[in-house]
């Protein structure tokens, strides 16, 4: 299978972005639980024009992470594998089904109490860590199956930003939702009109997404929303589309995620107990990670295969598809944020952040052990004689 140029950036500045995040969760967990807890987590709380620097960096830095996933998808559906509707059912059905089973599970330890909210927690999937697990493997990933996972992370981010918009959006303001989709189909005629600089497309997203701040839905909707108003032409090197993506890669992957791990993670420890691990949500968020979703990737994927709807590349099996459904379990990045939608307790929120880092960490690990079996082994070149 060929990959684009752009698509083996994406994959290598990803699981590179992966390895520091990483370190950024380490580094700011030991300094929330240092003797300067208390100054590092009132950092992020200082107010900047209104705003806390934790909303500016979840609210604004984020929008231009969603803005990539958005550009990414674009090209996904008009060039990559979601451009052959055969080819895209297989990982459209896996996302959706690690996107329910999850939810479901969830729901069932939570349904009927205040915490029911938090359903979105465990349906997504963390681009970053699970590309950055996988290339731990090198070589013996077959690339249908790179492809795969990172289709499948896409359109899980989808789904979390449809659940966002959805469900999460208490109060809306009409007069500035309108003012905001009105700037959004200027930027689509704009680009009708072949108004190929990118420029007017930038200046009308940050009006956009001012006023989507202040409309009640989720400002970072605007990065999605921008990504599909911007021309992506025939998708080459010239397009806008492309440099735009090609030039986000690394500030997303090395400045903008790790950071929003800094914000987020400056979780004291003081705080949590061991019955606290046992609340409803806890184990929700816990074996909807876990368990549901590579249950329900394998699953979804199993059924549109045996159903005809879809194939299985020949290179892959369908071990090794359960295998990036485990690595699919790292929510992480799309978990923590959609947390901070979901509750308003921060009690309930720092144990949900616990719950998160704890199960994607496992995930993580026993996904690459079950890969490690299942993948084929790298073949040792025999000494001539």
């Amino acid at each position: 299978m060929k990959t684009s140029k752009l698509f083996k950036d994406f994959f290598n500045s990803e699981k590179a972005g992966g390895v520091i995040l990483i370190l950024c969760t380490i580094t700011s967990l030991l300094l929330a639980n240092s003797g300067f807890g208390t100054e590092y987590h009132d950092l992020w709380q200082r107010k900047i024009a209104g705003l806390s620097i934790e909303l500016w960096v979840n609210d604004g830095l984020m929008t231009i992470f969603f803005l990539l996933i958005g550009l990414e998808l674009e090209r996904e559906v008009f060039q990559g594998e979601l451009s052959k509707i055969k080819d895209a059912l297989l990982p459209i059905s896996g996302a959706i089904g690690g996107m329910i089973v999850p939810a479901g599970l969830f729901l069932l330890f939570n349904y009927g109490l205040p915490t029911h909210t938090g359903a979105g927690i465990p349906m997504a999937t963390d681009i970053a860590f699970a590309l950055g697990i996988l290339s731990l493997l090198g070589n013996r990933v077959p690339v249908s199956l790179k492809v795969f996972l990172t289709a499948l992370a896409v359109i899980d981010d989808l789904g979390a930003i449809l659940v966002i918009a959805v469900f999460y959006t208490e109060t809306l303001l009409w007069t500035n939702l309108l003012i905001a989709l009105g700037i959004w189909l200027f930027l689509i005629i704009l680009g009708r009109m072949k108004v190929f600089f990118l420029l007017p497309y930038l200046i009308g997203g940050v009006f956009m997404w001012y006023f989507m701040l202040h409309s009640g839905v989720h400002a970072t909707i605007t990065g999605v929303l921008l990504a599909f108003a911007i021309p992506f032409g025939d998708g080459g090197k010239k397009s806008i589309s492309y440099k735009l993506q090609s030039f986000l890669h690394k500030p997303v992957a090395f400045m903008i995620l790790p950071i929003f791990a800094l914000a987020n993670t400056a979780i004291s420890f003081s705080d949590i107990s061991i019955h606290s691990m046992a609340e409803p949500y806890v184990m929700g968020i816990v074996l909807g990670l876990i368990v549901g979703k590579p249950l329900g990737i394998f699953l979804m994927s199993y059924c549109t295969t045996k159903l005809g709807f879809s194939k299985l590349p020949r290179d892959l099996n369908w071990k090794s598809i359960l295998g990036a459904g485990m690595l699919g379990g790292i929510g992480f990045t799309m978990s923590i944020f959609i947390t901070l939608l979901a509750y308003n307790n921060i009690h309930i929120i720092d144990n949900s952040k616990i719950a998160i880092l704890m199960s994607s960490a496992i995930a993580g690990v026993i996904g690459l052990l079950f890969l490690t079996q299942v993948l084929p082994k790298p073949k040792l070149h025999k000494r001539q004689v």
